[in-house]
């Protein structure tokens, strides 16, 4: 990666905006001497997300010469709110200043184009490289190195470590579960993605905990229940013949499964590293790399799992272990087609009525229904169900089709005829007629918070799962984080609790016989 050729001053930094992560505003002038990365970001980005680690390994390495700053410039209005920004600084464990950009000031001084972009300033304060798109580590360091390089022997590098007040410290999370992403209703209980402490917690369905499946640190390791280990798992499907969950494993890219009766882990998908192949493929189901597995369900003897960082939906089938490509062409965007031509825009949610896929479309906040090659032939078609199809164009609207507007939708659930979704950036859940595309608000309005009542009484915080089984539907309440339970007859949201449950460095796990 070369310095560019005739370097301009980098344009000042905010003082009045808002900054996290930092007890004070920093300038370009304050941080002379030191080299700065500036990452133009927005939290729902699953490719901005992406470069989070880059960044941390790079902010680790060069910690006294190098200061990474945040732009973020909020695409969805959910994600203008301070203290939603700092819920994701504090899930995504950021630590390094975040600069809030709600008005793209910060964007268009220095002509940003794209999600995400970053630009590297040298300890002069020119800038001297810009590079949009996720997977630059390597090209950064060599950059990084290079400039260190040229300032030692100029004398103009300052090599101190900065100190900065993390919103983690300010706030932390003690609770029993931590930013939950996903939660799956079955025969034998709840299964509860404890996303943040990356983990999986059994209980009943009235809160009796089980089994605690994980150690709760971030890492990829098969064992038993006390032995495993994941990083932020989110989707899960349950074979209740075989008593097996499984798993999309969304931070190691994998997909995993839990024997209930032996009580083992193990994977059977994914290589642990992100797959920078965007095109449609296959291949054995752990010699292929994976792209962020964000959600799964199974039909048949077949996994359908919605690759929100390719944007498609795969196919793994459980007896030969060949995983592949289903629909989507690696685009991002709404496109209706066949499965071939078909485009979707970080698809995080997926569940089935047998006949058809229904996906939680994110970043288009639409809902998509996608045809089952295996019932409807070559022929099966993507179709959009509801919502505006336009990445840039959200809200909170009902209505029916694409006069409905979604904001970021997370969860999706397939009921007696109705498909159920969490509207996450509204804070809301619908309700769906899959023939005729009709939405309507069932529960919460609109505002942020944690409160029980019925129907739009009840408050959530970015909920983002969503499961049925029996008379009530279960919500991960993810910025809450908590289980909703919902009488889907009263439409009463009740809070559950789970006695004996806490986050995993305040008490041992103890594991239950079932």
């Amino acid at each position: 990666m070369k310095l560019f050729n005739n370097c301009v001053r980098a344009p000042h930094l905010p003082q009045n905006n808002s900054w996290l992560n930092t007890d004070k505003p920093l300038s370009i002038k304050e941080l002379k001497g030191r080299i700065i990365i500036l990452d133009f970001w927005t939290y729902c980005c699953i490719n901005c997300l992406h470069v989070l680690p880059d960044l941390k390994y790079l902010e680790n390495k060069y910690q006294d010469s190098l200061t990474i700053i945040g732009v973020h410039s909020a695409k969805f209005e959910n994600e203008k709110d301070i203290e939603n920004i700092r819920q994701a600084i504090i899930r995504y464990d950021i630590e390094h200043p975040i600069l809030v950009d709600n008005n793209f000031q910060v964007w268009q001084d220095y002509a940003v184009r794209a999600y995400p972009t970053l630009i590297v300033i040298n300890p002069q304060g020119y800038i001297v490289a810009s590079r949009i798109g996720e997977g630059k580590r390597d090209i950064l360091e060599e950059l990084i190195q290079q400039i260190i390089e040229q300032h030692t022997k100029q004398n103009t590098i300052n090599f101190q470590q900065l100190n900065l007040t993390l919103e983690k410290q300010r706030s932390p999370i003690i609770t029993p579960l931590s930013f939950p992403g996903k939660v799956l209703a079955t025969n034998v209980g709840l299964f509860i993605a404890d996303t943040g402490y990356n983990r999986i917690i059994h209980t009943s369905l009235t809160g009796e905990v089980f089994n605690i499946i994980g150690t709760g640190k971030a890492g990829l390791s098969d064992g038993n229940f006390t032995e495993a280990e994941f990083s932020a798992p989110q989707g899960m499907t349950f074979d209740s013949e075989n008593q097996i969950l499984y798993i999309a494993d969304t931070n190691n890219h994998s997909i995993r499964q839990i024997d209930l009766i032996k009580q083992q882990v193990k994977t059977i998908a994914g290589t642990g590293k992100q797959s920078r192949n965007i095109h449609p493929h296959d291949g054995k189901g752990l010699e292929t790399a994976l792209n962020s597995p964000w959600d799964l369900v199974k039909v048949g003897k077949n996994l359908f799992i919605v690759i929100a960082g390719s944007h498609q939906i795969w196919k793994m089938d459980l007896d030969s272990n060949i995983i592949g490509t289903y629909a989507g062409t690696g685009a991002e965007a709404c496109y209706d087609s066949n499965l071939v031509e078909s485009v979707f825009a970080q698809p995080s949610g997926i569940t089935t009525n047998g006949d058809e896929l229904f996906i939680a479309d994110s970043e288009n906040s639409t809902i998509r229904g996608v045809g089952l090659r295996t019932l409807k032939g070559e022929s099966a078609q993507v179709r959009t169900i509801c919502g505006s199809g336009n990445l840039f164009e959200f809200g909170d609207k009902d209505g029916v089709g694409k006069d409905v507007l979604l904001q970021h939708c997370l969860g999706i659930e397939y009921a007696d005829g109705n498909i159920w979704i969490a509207d996450t950036y509204n804070h809301k859940i619908k309700c769906i007629n899959p023939s005729t595309g009709e939405c309507k608000t069932v529960l919460g309005n609109g505002e942020y918070g944690l409160q029980d009542g019925i129907g739009i009484n009840a408050r959530f915080s970015e909920p983002s799962g969503l499961s049925i089984f029996g008379n009530y539907l279960y919500i991960a309440d993810t910025n809450n984080h908590v289980i909703r339970q919902v009488d889907v007859n009263s439409l009463e949201v009740t809070t559950l609790n789970f006695p004996g449950l806490c986050s995993p460095d305040f008490c041992i796990p103890t594991n239950l016989e079932y």
